[in-house]
């Protein structure tokens, strides 16, 4: 028996050894005005774990939920928005949103179509100095470890509009990037959650999440 314990014991040292614990947890935001900011809920823990397999990261696998006048906001290197509209941000969480992202942290706003209307207004009151400016295809974000040569995956139509990604330059560094037209999220759910979506764009939806979780990740 004590043979058996001290086998079990050398296992779960092993198992240890070979499993870290996560480095970190990325969150989504919990905002105010009434609209759907839970939708996409296999999103966030499929892009994990797609991440933690191609990019190495060792992130933990179930995503945190975050307010913006929350201090454990700035504990979160990405946070990720989505939602279909009816965003309202007060006065005291515009300027802890600006103080994480001046901080260093980065936000993915994810139009999950509707959204548009609702958060530019808001993201004025963040940035009132600033404009979103599409990105061009050239820009690192698109050719991380994974290439897109034009831009954005086109995941789902909508209006027929090409995908498009903007972005909040705050002194040369990118702190916010808008996917729009695109469903990004919608992109990287269960496959069979939305019948009319392939094997290959999800797994285009995955590398080009990928590629912004590098890019938060990573830039100076």
């Amino acid at each position: 028996m004590l043979k058996n314990l001290l086998l079990s014991a050398l296992l779960l040292l092993a198992l240890s050894a070979a499993a870290p614990p996560p480095s970190f947890r990325i969150a989504k935001l919990h905002y105010g005005g009434g609209g759907d900011w839970y939708a996409n809920k296999t999103s966030l823990p499929n892009l994990i774990r797609f991440c933690n397999q191609a990019l190495r990261t060792n992130i933990a696998p179930d995503e945190a939920t975050v307010e913006l006048d929350s201090p454990e906001l700035f504990t979160y290197p990405f946070v990720h928005m989505t939602g279909h509209g009816n965003v309202s941000f007060t006065d005291a969480e515009a300027k802890s949103l600006r103080r994480y992202l001046t901080g260093g942290g980065f936000l993915h706003i994810d139009d999950n179509y509707g959204l548009d209307k609702f958060i530019r207004p808001e993201m004025k009151k963040v940035f009132p100095e600033l404009e979103f400016v599409e990105l061009p295809y050239s820009h690192p974000i698109y050719h991380q470890k994974f290439p897109f040569p034009k831009g954005l995956p086109k995941v789902h139509e909508h209006d027929g509009k090409r995908a498009q990604g903007f972005g909040l330059l705050y002194k040369g560094r990118l702190v916010c990037f808008y996917s729009f037209e695109c469903d990004l999220g919608n992109g990287w759910e269960d496959l069979g959650t939305y019948p009319e979506d392939s094997p290959a764009s999800h797994e285009a939806a995955l590398r080009m999440g990928a590629n912004l979780m590098s890019y938060a990740l990573t830039q100076d």
